[in-house]
C-alpha cells in the first residue's frame, strides 16, 4: 500500500482517509504499513541529482510567461503544446536572474520508446512526440512521474496494472528506467470502464466514490465481483467468491475494448449476494443503513426483533440494503397504520368481515411461525371455502398499510401475535 502524496494540495488527511476507508470497506487488505511518497522526498531528489550528474536531466530557466508562449504558438500552428527544450543543451551560466528553476528529464529525441504489455501487446511511441519532462518543482519537490519510478524500484514492485490512460506516462517511465539502468517492472495497462452510453465513465454514469456505493447498500463482496468481472471473464461464470477470483485471475483474460458499467447488472449480482447473506449480519447492516434515514426506531428491541424474523422474506425481494431498509418499513409503523391508496381499495367492507373471522381462527403464540400460520389460515379458507386471493392482499393491506410486502405468513410472523392480531381487528 504506497499513497501517492506528491500533490499536497489534493492530499489532505481526510483524502488518504477515505482511501484506507473505501478499501477496508471493499475487503482489499494490504501488507505491512503504508508507505507515503511524499516521506520518501530525500530519496526522490538523491535521484535527480544522479540523472543530472549523468547527463539525463538539465536545469531548465524558462519563466512563466515564457512556457506560456511557448503553449499559445503551438496551439496557433496546431502542434502538441509541448515544452520546446530551450534550455536542454544550454549552459547555467545563462540563467536569467530571479527565475526559479526546475529540473527536466532529457528525454531521446531520435528513435523510439517500446512498452511491452501484457494486455495491449507491443506498444511503440516515437521519441520525438515525447517531451522533457518536469522531474524537480521549482519550489524543490519531486514530481509524481519521478517519484513513482523510484518508489517502485526500491519496492520491488514487479506489476503496474493500471488504467490504459496511462500508456503514454509507461514510455516516460521506461525512459526514466533506461537512463538509471534500472529493470522496469511488468506493465499491464486495462481499458478504461465506460458508461453503458459506451462514453467515458463519469459521476452521471457512476464514477463515484466506494463509499457511495456503500450508502447506496451494495456488498462488499457484489462490488469486488462486479468490477473484478468488467473486462476480465472466466468462462461463462458471472458470480464467484473472491477466493476463486484469486484463483483464477490472470492478465492473459482481460479484454482489450472497454468494458461498460451497468447499474442494473450491479443491482441484479448485490439481490444474489443478499439472498446468500447470513442474516444477522444482514439485520445488522440494514440496522446500520436505517440509521441514515430519520425517524427509524433503530434502538427498539421490539422493532430489532421484528426485524430479525423478517429478514428471511425480506431478502428474497431486495436489491439493496436501502431496499431491505425500506421493505421494513411495515414493522416499525405505529397503530393505527396510514392506508395507501391501493390498500383502501383492498380492504372493502366484505374482506374487512372475512379479516375480523381471520382473526379470531389465528393461532395462540405456540403455532406463530410462518409453517403454523400457513397451516392455520389454510384451514380457515377451507372451512370459509374461501381462495387465498380473497384474503392476502385485504390481509396484507391491514398489516402493512401497503400492497407490496414480504410473503404474507412471513409478515405476520415478523409481527407478532398480538401486534399482528391488533392491526388486523383496526380494519374490522
Amino acid at each position: 500500500m504506497r499513497i501517492e502524496d506528491t500533490d499536497r494540495e489534493r492530499s489532505t488527511d481526510e483524502a488518504i482517509d477515505a482511501i484506507f476507508a473505501g478499501l477496508s470497506w471493499l475487503g482489499l487488505k494490504w501488507d505491512d504499513e503504508p508507505v507515503y511518497q511524499f516521506a520518501q522526498q530525500a530519496r526522490h531528489v538523491e535521484i535527480v541529482q544522479q540523472l543530472l550528474a549523468s547527463g539525463n536531466a538539465y536545469h531548465c530557466y524558462c519563466s512563466p510567461e515564457e512556457l506560456t508562449a511557448m503553449r499559445e504558438k503551438a496551439r496557433s500552428e496546431g502542434r502538441p503544446m509541448r515544452y520546446d527544450g530551450t534550455w536542454r543543451d544550454r549552459d547555467a551560466a545563462d540563467a536569467p536572474d530571479g527565475v526559479a528553476h526546475v529540473v527536466r528529464f532529457k528525454a531521446p529525441k531520435e528513435g523510439k520508446t517500446l512498452v511491452k504489455d501484457q494486455v495491449m501487446g507491443d506498444v511503440t511511441f516515437d521519441n520525438d512526440q515525447l517531451d522533457d519532462l518536469i522531474l524537480l518543482r521549482s519550489d524543490g519537490t519531486p514530481t509524481y512521474m519521478l517519484s513513482v519510478v523510484v518508489d517502485d524500484h526500491d519496492m520491488g514492485i514487479t506489476h503496474i496494472i493500471r488504467g490504459d490512460d496511462h500508456l503514454t506516462n509507461a514510455a516516460r517511465q521506461a525512459q526514466i528506467y533506461e537512463a538509471l539502468g534500472w529493470t522496469p517492472p511488468i506493465f499491464a495497462h486495462v481499458p478504461l470502464i465506460h458508461g453503458p452510453d459506451g462514453a467515458k465513465l463519469s459521476k452521471r454514469h457512476g464514477a463515484l466514490g466506494a463509499e457511495a456505493y456503500r450508502d447506496m447498500g451494495y456488498l462488499p463482496e457484489a462490488m469486488r465481483n462486479y468490477l473484478v468481472r468488467l473486462g476480465w471473464s472466466h468462462g461463462d461464470d458471472e458470480t464467484f467468491s473472491t477466493d476463486q477470483a484469486i484463483e483464477w485471475f490472470n492478465l492473459d483474460s482481460i479484454g482489450k475494448s472497454p468494458a461498460r458499467f451497468d447499474f442494473a447488472k450491479l443491482e441484479n449480482l448485490n439481490a444474489h449476494y443478499i439472498r446468500q447473506a447470513d442474516n444477522d449480519r444482514l439485520t445488522e447492516l440494514t440496522l446500520a443503513t436505517m440509521q441514515t434515514l430519520e425517524g427509524w426506531p433503530t434502538e427498539d428491541s421490539t422493532f430489532q426483533k421484528r426485524l430479525r424474523t423478517a429478514m428471511p422474506g425480506l431478502k428474497e425481494r431486495a436489491k439493496t440494503l436501502v431496499e431491505l431498509a425500506e421493505g421494513a418499513d411495515y414493522l416499525r409503523q405505529s397503530r393505527p397504520l396510514e392506508l395507501t391508496g391501493k390498500a383502501k381499495k383492498a380492504l372493502k367492507d366484505d374482506a374487512r368481515i372475512v379479516l375480523g373471522r381471520l382473526a379470531d381462527a389465528l393461532p395462540e403464540d405456540a403455532g406463530w411461525t410462518s409453517e403454523g400460520l400457513e397451516h392455520a389460515i389454510t384451514e380457515f379458507l377451507t372451512a370459509e371455502d374461501i381462495k387465498l386471493g380473497k384474503v392476502a392482499q385485504p390481509l396484507r393491506a391491514a398489516l402493512t398499510g401497503g400492497s407490496v410486502s414480504p410473503g404474507i405468513y412471513d409478515v405476520l410472523a415478523s409481527l407478532g401475535r398480538d401486534e399482528a392480531i391488533e392491526r388486523i381487528r383496526d380494519q374490522v
